[in-house]
């Protein structure tokens, strides 16, 4: 485990590691004045060395120009005037051949040559009399140039493909006063947040808001592809905050480039960016989003090059080369990583009518199916080389939860109509129940994982998203049991909360025991910290949408009021280190989920029920909305 400054995580995540990864460096060709005149030089004699050599060739009428043993040379030719045989379209011309022809056709070419070396002086003279500044700006120019020609190689046209009127993307404002006073006081920490990033970080991944500066971490690479703008952009649109929403959708159109030297993780891009863009368009309609996110998805497709087809957990943007993570068992891929591309690929087959996303991700769930599962539970790691599990080890938090999510939601997304998909869900929800959910001695519902044999009594702030899974499930859920699910969701939202409310922040760690008399709360020092994550908010308003019992809203408000209290600084917002520390220390760190995902579901929480209706929409796992089958009424040859 790591210092919390260092963990890569957002969403449904893997767990804290401390990675490097590979620096790609770019290097400018900088050429300096006296390089440029060597070269013009070289240049120049090359020139006149060409030059010589035509003025100097042999009167070509006395020689044979190849001495192949034969009488006759064909030449492309239709005009039969002089004398020729025309065989098929060539002309065959005997040693008669016009003598004077060739001597004119070689004084243009000596003259051609001429022109261009006096030319080719001219622009080395006029070259020498500008500046190095000058020089290099048009060196610049050049290589702009090129980009963009490569830039529109690789922009094929999509097909057009009509959005149909969207339900439920504006307004969404409450009757209620308090509400909405709530509401708005949300909206202003959004701004808050984004303006502190546009200021200090605009363009890097992320913000460290005491520093004042950009930041990053080993999931994007070394390459700042402006993770927040894009992470951020759909919660800005339902805000309202529409000026804003320019700024990022410029900032995408002029430079978001994914053709950089960069190992990036499959998930995490795919989540966020991906899934940001395809909400965007959605919401907006601007093409341009729709166009980033295919160009990205193609940079992608060769981490998928495994003997299974089970893709790597990296990929380099520019050569294609995937591998796993260092420390994944056995060389592993990771469940929640490789199980949650699902919504976004099939998304990107419906834009494009290219259904080679689509039979990515449904080929790894056919693989799923035929495999064996150790008490009908999933394990973490699956080997793409060999398609055999790794360590047995089950958890509905870091490293398993959204590959569950994203089972309901193909379901969900399909209008119902994935039946496949619903029955996963169904039989994995029913092995996670009987082995991996329990009660502590306090009456405490919690979700624990699975380790070689044995349940592990600790809960993950990562696994309290599963409390909304279990609600959004219900309705559909096998024996009638919608009831018992919503119940369950209840009870996991009732002891996070309470993970919540046993801090001295009010702010939940990042897990918690259930052991030897201790409930709900972090025992290691590494445990302790908050990164500003969203998953016991998203709860929250699940619950919320599904029962409208008051005392979400309630628990909701106490959390933004703690993270507004404890976690604002005047940069930004930042995670704390210890949230049971009266006068805890920053990690200096502002999330891109915070803007993609906790403000977004607090902001949700305090709207009306017919802003992005459920019905609608389904949520990624990095909370961007996208349209389920209802929505679609088009001719594209996929279906959602």
């Amino acid at each position: 485990m790591t210092t919390p400054a260092l963990l890569p995580l957002s969403g449904r995540r893997l767990p804290p590691l401390n990675l490097g990864a590979s620096a790609f460096p770019h290097h400018r060709a900088t050429l300096r004045l006296s390089e440029k005149f060597i070269l013009l030089l070289i240049l120049s004699a090359f020139i006149t060395l060409c030059f010589g050599a035509f003025f100097f060739l042999p009167d070509s009428s006395k020689h044979k120009r190849f001495d192949l043993g034969l009488e006759d040379v064909l030449i492309p030719h239709v005009d039969t005037s002089k004398g020729g045989k025309n065989l098929g379209g060539f002309l065959i011309h005997g040693q008669g051949h016009d003598e004077h022809r060739h001597r004119e056709e070689e004084e243009r070419l000596r003259n051609k040559i001429r022109a261009d070396h006096e030319k080719a002086l001219e622009e080395a003279k006029e070259k020498l009399k500008k500046s190095r500044d000058e020089i290099q700006a048009e060196i610049q120019t050049e290589k702009n140039k090129v980009v963009q020609e490569l830039k529109k190689k690789d922009s094929k046209p999509l097909p057009p493909v009509p959005l149909p009127n969207l339900i439920g993307i504006n307004s969404g404002e409450p009757a209620d006063p308090d509400i909405r006073e709530k509401r708005n006081k949300i909206k202003e920490m959004m701004k808050h947040a984004w303006d502190n990033y546009r200021q200090y970080g605009w363009g890097h991944n992320e913000l460290k808001p005491i520093a004042r500066k950009g930041h990053s971490t080993n999931i994007f690479g070394n390459s700042q592809m402006g993770a927040t703008i894009v992470d951020a952009l759909d919660t800005l649109y339902i805000m309202g905050l529409h000026d804003e929403f320019r700024e990022g959708q410029e900032w995408i159109d002029k430079n978001l480039d994914f053709s950089v030297n960069s190992e990036v993780s499959v998930f995490e891009v795919n989540i966020r960016f991906i899934g940001g863009l395809l909400a965007a368009y959605y919401l907006s309609g601007q093409e341009v989003f729709k166009i980033k996110a295919v160009q990205l998805a193609g940079k992608l497709l060769p981490a998928f090059n495994t003997p299974t087809g089970i893709p790597w957990a990296m990929v380099n943007l520019k050569s294609g080369v995937g591998r796993n993570w260092g420390w994944a068992s056995a060389g592993s891929s990771i469940l929640a990583e490789f199980g949650t591309l699902h919504m976004e690929f099939v998304h990107l087959s419906y834009l494009t009518g290219d259904p080679v996303y689509y039979n990515k991700v449904m080929h790894i769930r056919k693989l799923l199916q035929k495999m064996d599962r150790p008490n009908g539970l999933y394990p973490n790691y699956l080997n793409p080389r060999t398609g055999r599990w790794g360590q047995h080890h089950t958890s509905v938090g870091g490293l398993g939860d959204s590959f569950y999510e994203y089972l309901l939601k193909a379901w969900l997304m399909s209008d119902k109509m994935d039946t496949e998909a619903r029955k996963m869900y169904d039989d994995a929800i029913e092995a996670i129940e009987k082995h991996l959910i329990r009660k502590s001695n306090g009456g405490l519902t919690f979700i624990g994982e699975w380790k070689n044999g044995h349940l592990e009594r600790k809960m993950g702030h990562l696994t309290c998203f599963a409390g909304g899974m279990f609600a959004l499930g219900a309705d559909g859920s096998r024996d009638d049991k919608a009831g018992h699910y919503l119940q369950l969701g209840a009870e996991i939202a009732h002891t996070c909360h309470e993970s919540y409310d046993r801090t001295t922040l009010k702010l939940g760690p990042e897990a918690f025991k259930f052991d030897g008399g201790v409930e709900a709360v972090a025992v290691r020092q590494n445990e302790k910290y908050y990164i500003l994550r969203p998953e016991v908010i998203e709860t929250y308003w699940y619950m919320w949408r599904f029962t409208h019992d008051p005392k979400y809203r309630q628990w909701g408000w106490e959390a933004t009021q703690a993270i507004d209290k404890y976690c604002r600084v005047s940069g930004g917002f930042s995670g704390v280190k210890d949230v049971y520390s009266s006068s805890p220390t920053y990690d200096d760190v502002q999330q891109s989920f915070f803007l993609a995902e906790t403000l977004k579901y607090l902001y949700l929480l305090f709207s009306s029920d017919d802003l992005l209706p459920l019905d609608n929409w389904v949520f990624n796992t990095e909370a961007h909305p996208l349209k389920n089958k209802k929505q679609h009424h088009c001719t594209s040859s996929i279906r959602i």
